[in-house]
C-alpha cells in the first residue's frame, strides 16, 4: 500500500506524468539499451521495440499501477501484475534486472519532466515503482519454485520429433525433451517461450501457445508466419517455417500463462480468431480426454476455412464433447457455409447461457469486440479471461 504522503504526491502528479509517460517510455528504452545491448539482442522482442507496443504496454502498465493505488489503496491489480510476471517467468527475468530498469526509467523521469520532479515527487514515485517492481519479483519467485527452478533458468534443449504444415502460413512443431527426460507439467491455454539463434547472432525470444493437451508426451506450438520483408516483428517465425527441420533443436522455456481452464462446473465459451485457436486446442483436448459433459460453446472467426489453422482437430474436438456447438466465421466462406456465420464473429443470436466463464484469444479488436457483447449477454467481468499474443496493450488502448 503506498504511504499517505506519497499517495497525495502521486495523485497530483499523476495527471502530468500520465501526459508524459509516452515520451518517459520512449527515453528509458534508448537509455536501456545503450547501457545493456544485450537486453535488446537476447531479451526484448525486437519487433516489438521497432512497432511501439512494448513502450504502448510499459506506459500503460505504469499508469494503470499508479492509479489503482490511488484510487483503490486497499486492493492491488493482481490480474494485470499476474499476467505481466507470468510473461517474465517465461522470459527468464531476473531481480536483479530491476535494479538496472530502475536506474534508467528514473533517470528518463528526470530528463523528461526536468524541474518538476522535486525531492519529494521522485521519492513518490520512487515508492510506486518498488511497489509494483517487488510485487512482480514475489509472483516471479512463486511461479519460478513452482516449476521447480532457479529464477531465470527456464530453458532447457528440446528435439523437433515431427512438422507439419497446417496452412500456407501455419506450421506445427512437435517436440521432445532433448534428453529424454520428463515433460514439464502445464495447464491447457499456457504458453511456452522459444529462443533461436537469427543470422545476425541475436538470440530473439518469442511465446507460443501450447496446441495439445497436458496428458500428452510430445509438447507441440503452431506457428504462424508474420509475413513481411526482413521486418523484425517476423524474424522469429520466419527463422521457424524457413530453417526448424524435424531433428533440429529447439531452446524452450518451461510453460507459463494466466489464461488457463478453470471453473469446469459452469458453461464455458471459447472464443478465437486467426492463430488465436491454438490455446482452445488445448483447453479442448483437455475436456475431451476428461469427458467433459457441460456446456461449451466453441466460436472461432478466420479469413476462410483455408486459413483455419487445425481446422478438422477444431471441429473433431467439438464433436467429442457431448454438450459443445461450433461457430465458426469465415470472411471468404466456401461455397454452401451458412450466410449468417459470414463475415466476423457476432455473438448476438447465440445464447449465452447463465454463469457463462469465457475464455479469449485473438487480436485485440476481436476480443474487445466480444468482451462487450459478452458483457451486453450479462457475463460478469470477471468471468471473461483472455489472452494477448505480444505486448498487452488492452490497458494501453483503454
Amino acid at each position: 500500500m503506498l504511504s499517505d504522503r506519497s499517495t497525495a504526491t502521486v495523485r497530483a502528479t499523476l495527471p502530468a506524468v500520465g501526459a508524459a509517460i509516452g515520451d518517459i517510455a520512449d527515453l528509458f528504452y534508448k537509455k536501456l539499451f545503450d547501457a545493456h545491448p544485450e537486453l535488446l539482442r537476447d531479451l526484448f522482442n525486437r519487433g516489438n521495440q521497432a512497432s511501439g507496443d512494448q513502450r504502448k504496454a510499459l506506459a500503460g502498465s505504469i499508469a494503470a499501477f499508479a492509479t489503482a493505488l490511488v484510487e483503490h489503496p486497499g486492493t492491488r491489480p493482481d490480474v494485470m501484475l499476474n499476467r505481466i510476471a507470468h510473461k517474465h517467468a517465461s522470459l527468464g527475468v531476473t531481480p536483479e534486472q530491476y535494479e538496472v530498469v530502475h536506474t534508467h526509467l528514473f533517470a528518463a523521469i528526470v530528463d523528461v519532466l526536468g524541474d518538476a520532479v522535486t525531492p519529494e515527487v521522485a521519492a513518490a514515485w520512487d515508492e510506486v515503482y518498488w511497489l509494483m517492481a517487488n510485487a512482480l519479483i514475489s509472483i516471479e519467485a512463486r511461479l519460478y519454485a513452482q516449476q521447480g527452478v532457479v529464477a531465470g533458468d527456464v530453458w532447457r534443449e528440446w528435439e523437433v520429433a515431427a512438422r507439419i504444415e497446417e496452412t500456407e502460413d501455419v506450421t506445427t512443431f512437435h517436440l521432445r525433451p532433448e534428453d529424454g527426460g520428463d515433460t514439464p507439467a502445464f495447464r491447457p491455454g499456457q504458453y511456452v517461450s522459444v529462443q533461436v539463434e537469427l543470422a545476425d547472432g541475436a538470440r530473439q525470444i518469442r511465446q507460443y501457445s501450447l496446441s495439445s493437451a497436458p496428458g500428452s508426451r510430445l509438447r507441440s506450438i503452431t506457428v504462424k508466419r508474420v509475413r513481411g520483408e526482413e521486418t523484425p516483428e517476423g524474424e522469429v517465425s520466419r527463422h521457424l517455417h524457413e530453417h526448424t527441420r524435424s531433428g533440429d533443436r529447439l531452446r524452450v522455456s518451461v510453460p507459463y500463462g494466466d489464461l488457463v481452464l478453470d471453473h469446469l462446473d459452469a458453461p464455458l465459451l471459447l472464443a478465437s480468431a486467426g492463430i488465436g485457436c491454438t490455446p482452445m486446442l488445448s483447453m479442448l483436448e483437455y475436456l475431451a480426454e476428461e469427458g467433459h459433459d457441460r456446456p461449451v460453446t466453441v466460436v472461432h472467426g478466420d479469413r476462410s476455412p483455408a486459413d483455419h489453422a487445425l481446422r478438422a482437430h477444431h471441429t473433431r474436438l467439438t464433436e467429442k464433447l457431448p454438450k459443445a456447438e461450433p461457430h465458426f466465421w469465415y470472411e471468404s466462406p466456401e461455397a454452401g457455409h451458412p450466410a449468417h456465420r459470414t463475415g466476423l464473429v457476432d455473438l448476438n443470436g447465440i445464447t449465452v447461457l447463465p454463469g457463462t466463464h469465457a475464455y479469449l484469444c485473438g487480436p485485440l479488436p476481436f476480443m474487445r469486440t466480444i468482451r462487450t457483447q459478452l458483457l451486453d449477454a450479462g457475463v460478469r467481468p470477471a468471468d471473461i479471461h483472455y489472452e494477448v499474443f505480444g505486448p498487452d496493450l488492452w490497458l494501453a488502448s483503454a
